[in-house]
């Protein structure tokens, strides 16, 4: 990715890779993705900010190059967040996370407060006592019921329900391809069911938004959000023409809020 740098830490559980940029900046954007998107979900993000500011976009544990990866789960995830975030002597960080990016980034805030300037949730969803026995339930069947789907209908559903526009659906079914069929089936059962036993209260101390994307279909995502806005104080922003993958959607909106949210924190 131009203006950006491949770079990667290992542990017991795997190798992770992530992209950054040799800006130095006070704070840092660090782009979490989505369950079985990478890195290239913030492309248009990174695109506009990488002269700007640094930034840091990781592939997710499980995810993209990060690739065998064993014992996914969000206490494991975060901390090879936080190994990243100290190799790059990233002090202050606006976490951007999307879908499960953002439940990652309330993990990671829970654990490690004193580094969040910030916090964009971009179609994600709360941890916390949101969530009936019957969701908990079928989180808990994906692997199953993703399995009787033909394969590419399956990637042609998932692109469609999370892309608005042809754009973010193409590059959505891009990052798709580098799955087979079985792997994705069990990237969504795992990346969904770790949720279960790791859900817990999270109070977000930093300055939060919530993006969500008007045309989100995804479950109950924009019910969970206006849920958590309405308990939290917590700005919800509907994000015109967009679907789950609200930045990839109209990133020309998002960038803006984006930018304006920084000016809010360097006051």
């Amino acid at each position: 990715m131009p203006g950006l740098n491949e770079k990667n830490i290992s542990s017991d559980h795997g190798t992770t890779y992530y992209w950054t940029n040799e800006i130095e900046s006070a704070v840092s954007l660090v782009f979490l993705p989505g369950l079985s998107a990478d890195h290239r979900l913030f492309e248009p993000q990174l695109l506009f900010f990488w002269d700007k500011i640094k930034v840091l976009v990781w592939d997710c544990p499980c995810h993209g190059k990060s690739r065998p990866y064993d014992s996914f789960s969000y206490a494991n995830v975060s901390d090879e967040l936080n190994r990243i975030l100290e190799t790059e002597c990233v002090d202050q960080a606006v976490f951007i996370g999307q879908s499960l990016g953002g439940m990652i980034a309330q993990y990671y805030i829970d654990q490690h407060p004193a580094r969040a300037a910030g916090f964009i949730s971009v179609d994600s969803v709360p941890f916390g006592d949101y969530y009936s026995k019957s969701d908990m339930f079928w989180l808990s069947q994906l692997e199953w019921m993703c399995r009787m789907f033909p394969d590419q209908l399956l990637r042609f559903s998932m692109a469609k329900i999370c892309g608005a526009t042809e754009t973010a659906r193409k590059r959505m079914l891009a990052m798709l391809s580098s799955y087979t069929k079985n792997e994705l089936c069990r990237l969504l059962y795992v990346g969904e069911a770790a949720f279960i036993p790791e859900n817990k209260h999270i109070d977000i101390p930093c300055r939060t938004i919530l993006l969500l994307g008007d045309k989100d279909k995804v479950g109950k995502v924009a019910a969970y959000n206006r849920e958590w806005s309405r308990r939290t104080g917590f700005p919800l922003i509907l994000i015109r023409e967009a679907a789950h993958n609200a930045n990839d959607d109209q990133p020309d909106q998002v960038n803006g809020i984006i930018h304006d949210f920084l000016k809010t924190i360097s006051r």
